[in-house]
């Protein structure tokens, strides 16, 4: 990643939204579940591992880190570089920021896992830029100076950025298994 930190902000993946579920106990669908372990391939074939990660207490949160840490294998961090923490799924973007603050220097790569609209407030703060759009899964690496405690508003550049629909995922592409098709104009070649 180069010089300084790196502060790993990923929104949870896509979540169900079922009738008379408390909110906290809400589990990821089956593309959610897709889109996480894609998020941890993303960072694995990157070289991007964190050091240690906050994650909401939420169930699609804890399910959103169960997927990216199968993906991630060896180069997951062990369980004691991991926590659950409510101020993750009550905190507002000045939140995240006081928890990112309050992390120790020895961590070099940071991953928090949270919610919307936090977590893609984070990523504007940080960088000042307004334009970055964060749905489900979102996952930005910006980069940050030397110490956690000095990360502020403005104190990030958006060095990386994957979401489940707009990126190309690592591995081979999928196979063909029809035929491509143009619908033009009648007498105009087809491909």
């Amino acid at each position: 990643m180069g010089t300084g930190r790196a502060l790993l902000v990923l929104r949870h993946a896509k979540a169900a939204g079922e009738p008379g579920v408390n909110d906290i106990e809400r589990p990821l669908t089956a593309g959610g579940r897709r889109d996480a372990s894609a998020a941890g391939r993303w960072l694995l074939s990157r070289g991007i591992t964190p050091d240690l990660v906050l994650c909401s207490p939420a169930r699609r949160a804890r399910q959103t880190w169960e997927q990216i840490r199968a993906a991630l294998r060896e180069a997951a961090p062990g369980q004691d570089a991991v926590s659950f923490g409510q101020r993750l799924y009550d905190a507002g973007a000045q939140d995240l920021l006081d928890l990112v603050n309050e992390q120790p220097d020895e961590a070099r790569t940071l991953l928090t896992i949270g919610h919307n609209p936090a977590s893609g407030q984070l990523v504007a703060m940080l960088t000042r830029r307004l334009d970055i759009a964060f749905p489900a899964c979102a996952l930005a690496v910006v980069r940050v100076g030397e110490s956690w405690a000095a990360v502020a508003p403005g104190g990030g550049e958006l060095a990386d950025r994957w979401t489940p629909h707009a990126a190309e995922l690592p591995g081979p592409p999928p196979p063909i298994t029809a035929p491509l098709r143009h619908r033009g104009r009648p007498g105009t070649p087809q491909c």
